[in-house]
């Protein structure tokens, strides 16, 4: 399985030294089964005061600075190594009331499901609703995983990719009337569709591998991407990305996951200044394989590929 290398560097800049207000950093990756947390590293500049890291509402690893100097530039620059174990041909071990839509939920599960099946954004003429079901066969039954699968592939395919750089998340109505946005539009959309349907679904914000010698392979590298994951019964959280067509995890870092995308940043703060100090910021990820013989000089080793989830 791969070793995968992350560099993520954020670059604030403005007119004329300023002072900053606390930043919340979510950089670092979530340890788990299918990626494994080798090294991370975390420079910012200039120096802070303090730094503190804890774990928000989700179990996501938050790093919080603090600031007592003034500079024109402010960067933070993270380095990931881990080892990832892609799932290429996922298939979800369902539990047998799960393997066709619809399905519901055991009683069990539902006080902590409630809240990521709840709609979050305005569909008052059920347009979202309208798009969710065209992917249900006249006599309402289908396999679950096809269900899903066709929803994602269909936004890859019929929907037009825009890198954007304002803040926010565009409403769901806009993306599937104009057919285009970013990953966390598209993330967005297919979330509120899922939730239509009345499964349960949440936000991830991570970094996207894109190998070198297949650069048409994926549409959104170069920065932060974004995704969902969709609580199914027996398989747990499985990822879907509809910007790329992909389902399950090959090739997905996953870094923060939330139920809402205003509960991702992967990097919030202020700064004390005018509107005019600020020229803006820069942000730039490169997410590559290590060779065998680099990872096994600095001494690290993949993990046979799991046999079962």
């Amino acid at each position: 399985m791969p070793i995968l290398s992350v560099r993520h560097r954020t670059v604030y800049r403005y007119r004329r030294p300023v002072a900053f207000g606390e930043h919340r950093i979510m950089f670092r990756p979530r340890d788990s089964y299918d990626q494994r947390l080798i090294e991370a590293s975390l420079e910012i500049t200039p120096e802070p005061a303090s730094l503190r890291w804890m774990f928000d509402v989700f179990g996501n690893c938050v790093a919080v600075a603090t600031f007592g100097t003034r500079a024109e530039t402010l960067t933070f620059e993270c380095g990931i190594t881990l080892d990832h174990t892609p799932e290429h041909a996922p298939v979800f071990p369902l539990a047998p009331h799960a393997t066709h839509y619809p399905f519901g939920y055991g009683a069990e599960d539902m006080p902590d499901l409630a809240r990521s099946i709840e709609r979050q954004w305005p569909d008052p003429r059920h347009e979202v609703d309208a798009w969710a079901r065209s992917f249900i066969p006249g006599q309402g039954r289908i396999p679950t995983q096809e269900l899903l699968a066709d929803m994602t592939r269909s936004v890859r395919a019929n929907f037009t990719y825009l890198a954007r750089s304002e803040k926010g998340v565009q409403d769901p109505l806009t993306t599937l009337r104009s057919k285009r946005g970013s990953c966390r539009d598209f993330a967005v959309l297919m979330m509120e569709a899922v939730r239509a349907l009345g499964m349960a679904a949440r936000f991830v914000s991570g970094y996207l591998y894109n190998p070198r010698n297949d650069r048409a392979r994926h549409v959104g590298g170069g920065s932060t991407h974004a995704w969902l994951q969709v609580y199914l019964p027996g398989a747990g959280w499985i990822e879907f990305d509809p910007t790329n067509g992909i389902v399950g995890n090959r090739d997905l870092i996953r870094v923060a996951v939330t139920r809402d995308p205003a509960q991702a940043v992967p990097l919030h703060g202020s700064f004390f200044g005018l509107a005019s100090d600020d020229l803006g910021m820069r942000v730039d990820v490169d997410v590559i394989e290590l060779p065998d013989e680099e990872a096994q000089i600095r001494g690290f080793q993949a993990r046979p590929p799991l046999l079962a989830r």
